[in-house]
């Protein structure tokens, strides 16, 4: 039995986030494991960015769950699903993918602030991201949320790391300018040890600094839908992309590719 409060259940649907102390904390060994294979062998959605300036790179990967055995235990033994259905007030919980991203010490590159929702090619009002550190995550480049802005009911647009929309001919609303607005928001954000976990709505609005520290900062992120989730199509290649998917807008968000894990089946 996952041990979710009543009150981070609340905090999660009142801010769009919650911190989790210690969730995963068995998991570590495992999950840093299977980090190691994913970057000896990463997947051909790999994506690492690397800085103009030259310094340490930014590796990113996704979708590797069903062929690395330590992602693949965490998803499906962990309690992760219990807890995302708890924490979406859902009867249901379905994994939607894994993302691991390692930056390296001196990294210039902060994440830029975004939703995750507008990426996807899945909607729905039911959704957690579980972000997973596997080394300590000081205060100076922990993630920050705005508290709150999954309600806003607003999908801003997409953008890649160099601004320009990923969408072709994407209007939409562009995310608020942190640099100059963040004082008008109220933002979460917590140190964290290996295994503690941060729970956040796909459409919770974040960023990162860059890791301006001598140490990496390895993370996972598990997302999960919940009850009533369906397949939407975008006006381009989403993020992760799914490209050998055959789906159709509005149906069932769901496949063998998108396992129910609570209750399991």
């Amino acid at each position: 039995m996952v041990k979710i409060s009543d009150e981070q259940v609340e905090a999660f649907d009142r801010d769009g986030v919650v911190l989790l102390p210690g969730l995963l904390a068995d998991r570590v060994g495992d999950l840093a494991g299977a980090v190691a294979e994913n970057m000896a062998a990463p997947s051909r959605f790999e994506r690492t960015y690397r800085p103009a300036d030259g310094t340490a790179p930014f590796f990113q990967d996704f979708c590797n769950w069903q062929r690395i055995a330590g992602y693949r235990d965490a998803v499906l033994n962990s309690g992760m699903a219990e807890a995302a259905a708890r924490l979406m007030r859902s009867k249901t919980a379905r994994f939607f993918h894994d993302h691991v991203l390692v930056k390296e010490p001196g990294n210039s590159m902060p994440t830029p602030w975004h939703q995750d929702q507008p990426y996807y090619l899945v909607e729905g009002q039911k959704s957690v991201s579980f972000w997973v550190p596997l080394d300590p995550v000081p205060s100076e480049i922990a993630l920050e949320y705005v508290a709150g802005s999954h309600r806003w009911g607003k999908d801003f647009r997409p953008e890649r790391f160099d601004g320009t929309s990923l969408y072709a001919g994407d209007e939409s609303e562009r995310v608020p300018d942190m640099a100059t607005r963040k004082s008008e928001f109220e933002i979460r954000s917590w140190a964290m040890q290996p295994g503690d976990v941060v729970a956040f709505d796909f459409r919770t609005l974040h960023g990162a600094p860059a890791n301006t520290t001598s140490n990496r900062r390895r993370a996972i992120s598990f997302r999960w839908v919940g009850d009533g989730a369906t397949f939407v199509k975008r006006n381009g290649r989403t993020s992760p992309p799914f490209p050998d998917l055959e789906f159709e807008h509005g149906a069932s968000f769901e496949g063998p590719e998108f396992p129910q894990v609570w209750p399991r089946a």
